[in-house]
Order: structure tokens, then C-alpha cells, then sequence
């Protein structure tokens, strides 16, 4: 009998392109506490960690009420975005990989994102892809990347060894994240991070319809 896989992907920037919605919500969370807008780059380099992370890192100078406002106006407003129909698109190819994997019997798709349980659940529903998913771990249970307490609990959930593991984001968060998990990572090079933040990756992917291939190839290593 073949041994399990679990193949874990971030959301934003890997799966799917959310970075409009992303800098609405910052701008309306920088406007409220009158302080300049990040610059977009600075803004797309915190996507993946925790908000109260994220805002630590674009408002180090401000005290932790500020920071936690920011994360609460943030949050209102991406509710508010898809209470109106907002939502990410899928990058080219990626549904079709994730139908792809899904169909191979020995494999566990799971997720690993900074974002919260209701934005995600949101994005999934609106999508009818929360079955597809054997383990889902979100920013509400966990420490922020690049700590592994995520694909920890992804592997305990599952029962499968970290050797038949692969991590698959754009963010340096992810790839350190997959590193001290001890699992594969693999990074994709149409997201969010210049692909020089991405050298801990064991592969870079330029297209998606790459994955299986290189997913496959790295599990049998």
C-alpha cells in the first residue's frame, strides 16, 4: 500500500491573487490612524504573517492599541469587501492543480495561511472547495509564520511523516516555516515575495501546471 502524502499550500499569493483587496484594507486602516500608506512592496513583503505580526513589522514605532486597531479596522474591511461580493481570483492553473491532486488517491491536500478562519472559510465556500481539504491550518490557532506549529498540527491530524510533506507558498515565511518543520517547500514565482526571498525553497516553480510533477519528483527523493 503507498504511503501517504500531504501536500500543504499557502492562500494569498500562491492560490490565489488578493493583494487589491489587501491594500484596500490597509489603506483604510492607515487612514483611520492618520499615518502614511506603507509603499505597496511593503505592504505585499508582511502578506502571509499574522495581522498583529504584519503590523508590528509596518508600525514598529506605534503602541500595541494602535496596532491592534489597525488589525481590527483591517479585518472590518475585508469583511465588509466580501459582504459585497468581493473575491480573490485564483491564479492561472491553480484550480486545475488542486483537481489534478485531489483525484490522487494517496495524497492529503491541506492548507497553511496567515489568514483568519472566517476569511478563509469565506473564500472556500464561495468556491466549493472546503472538502478538498483534509487539514486546515489558520492564524486564529497558531503562532505566526515562519513558526511550524501549522504544518505541525497538519502532520499530527493527518498521521503523515514530515519526509512525505511538501509546503508550497511564495512567501520566505513559508519556506522557513517548512524548513524548521523539516518538510519539502517548494516556491512559486507569482506571488507575493521577489524570487530572491525564496532560496530555501528545494524547488522554484514558475508555472503552476508544474506542481504534480515536481511535487511527485520530490516525494520520491
Amino acid at each position: 500500500m503507498a504511503e501517504s502524502n500531504l501536500i500543504l499550500f499557502d492562500v494569498d499569493g500562491t492560490l490565489v491573487d488578493s493583494q487589491s483587496q489587501i491594500i484596500d484594507a490597509m489603506q483604510k486602516a492607515f487612514l483611520a490612524i492618520d499615518h502614511p500608506l506603507p509603499t505597496h512592496q511593503e505592504i505585499l513583503s508582511i502578506v502571509g504573517l499574522s495581522l498583529s505580526e504584519a503590523f508590528s513589522h509596518l508600525l514598529p514605532n506605534k503602541t500595541h492599541e494602535i496596532r491592534e486597531q489597525c488589525s481590527e479596522i483591517y479585518k472590518f474591511s475585508f469583511a465588509e469587501a466580501r459582504s459585497k461580493g468581493s473575491k480573490p481570483k485564483f491564479y492561472p492553473g491553480i484550480i486545475e492543480v488542486l483537481t489534478e491532486l485531489n483525484r490522487e488517491p494517496n495524497y492529503f491536500l491541506g492548507i497553511a495561511t496567515g489568514k483568519s478562519r472566517r476569511g478563509l472559510n469565506a473564500l472556500l465556500e464561495a468556491y466549493e472547495m472546503a472538502p478538498w481539504f483534509a487539514t486546515i491550518q489558520v492564524a486564529d490557532d497558531h503562532p505566526s509564520k515562519p513558526h511550524p506549529s501549522m504544518i505541525k498540527a497538519a502532520l499530527k491530524e493527518t498521521s503523515v511523516d514530515p519526509s512525505h510533506t511538501v509546503m508550497i507558498g511564495d512567501t520566505s515565511f513559508d519556506m522557513d516555516m517548512a524548513r524548521s518543520a523539516g518538510v519539502f517547500a517548494i516556491g512559486v514565482g507569482w506571488g507575493y515575495h521577489p524570487k530572491t526571498k525564496l532560496a530555501a525553497a528545494d524547488k522554484l516553480v514558475e508555472r503552476a501546471g508544474d506542481l504534480p510533477g515536481i511535487i511527485k519528483n520530490l516525494l520520491r527523493e
